[in-house]
């Protein structure tokens, strides 16, 4: 549950949030999430180390300039997160089911 909570944080962050979402078209340089975002390099190279420590990105080479790093998204963390959200729309669900249930049982009942 700890690593949930440290996703949770991370992504509570706008401009983490931001980096996801430009992520998820294609993998990006730092620089690149730092101008689209509007933050300093030193900004944003915070914030990709808080997304990279929670396994919710990782960085590698860039194939055409090896000095340069690429950071795309992680697919194991956000299944994880689609895992539990899923768990909780599953509770939710049944939680309406059975007021819907109780609902229908009762309505006759009052006149």
């Amino acid at each position: 549950m700890q690593a949930l909570d440290e996703t949770f944080v991370a992504l509570a962050d706008p401009a983490r949030r931001g980096a996801i979402d430009l992520l998820r078209k294609k993998p990006r340089r730092a620089g690149e999430l730092a101008d689209a975002l509007g933050l300093s390099a030193p900004a944003m190279s915070r914030h990709l180390r808080v997304l990279r420590d929670t396994g919710l990105v990782e960085r590698a080479f860039d194939d055409d300039d090896a000095r340069a790093n690429i950071y795309r998204l992680r697919p194991e963390k956000f299944m994880q997160l689609r895992s539990w959200l899923d768990d909780v729309e599953r509770f939710w669900g049944l939680q309406l089911d059975a007021f819907a249930q109780h609902a229908e049982k009762t309505r006759g009942k009052r006149k």
